[in-house]
């Protein structure tokens, strides 16, 4: 191997990264511009998947000499077109918006945990109190709700209070 190629190989690859690079963020930009908020929005698994995709395929554009940009262009757009259809989809048809997206998940009413519930979302009796007292709580029995949102959140509703997003990964 040589040592220096590991570093440097060459300003024909750096030029090129730099001009698909810049193009395919504006190509991106532009596409989300057009798509709407929607696109990004991380309102369940399903979104996250899509943005991760993104990422990946403008890294894939920027540094795989194989793929042109021309070829990106069309998967970012390809993806974009897809996600656009499967949201308006779900907008039109509850029975498809079930097929695609999770629905919360109710893991404690009135200080007291649901054990089936926590069960099938696969959250421990600690990571329920973990929950909690990230937000400040002391202990379960003073939070009216603990909800695990369809994007993996926690919502802790407290006794009283209008309630918190919390932005925790559900395990």
């Amino acid at each position: 191997m040589n040592w220096s190629e590991m570093f440097f190989q060459g300003w024909n690859d750096i030029v090129r990264t730099l001009i698909v690079g810049a193009l395919a963020y504006a190509f991106l930009v532009v596409s989300l511009r057009v798509s709407g908020k929607r696109t990004l929005a991380k309102l369940n698994a399903f979104d996250l998947v899509v943005t991760v995709a993104f990422g990946s395929i403008l890294a894939t554009i920027l540094l795989s000499e194989d793929v042109a940009l021309a070829e990106g262009a069309t998967a970012l757009g390809l993806l974009i077109a897809l996600q656009y259809g499967v949201t308006t989809l779900s907008v039109h048809s509850r029975s498809f918006a079930r097929a695609v997206r999770a629905e919360p998940t109710l893991l404690l009413r009135d200080g007291a945990p649901l054990p089936n519930a926590m069960r099938r979302a696969r959250v421990t009796h600690e990571e329920l109190q973990a929950v909690v007292r990230t937000e400040g709580g002391r202990n379960l029995e003073n939070v009216s709700a603990v909800i695990l949102e369809t994007d993996g959140s926690f919502s802790v509703i407290g006794a009283g209070s209008a309630g918190v997003q919390v932005a925790c990964s559900g395990t």
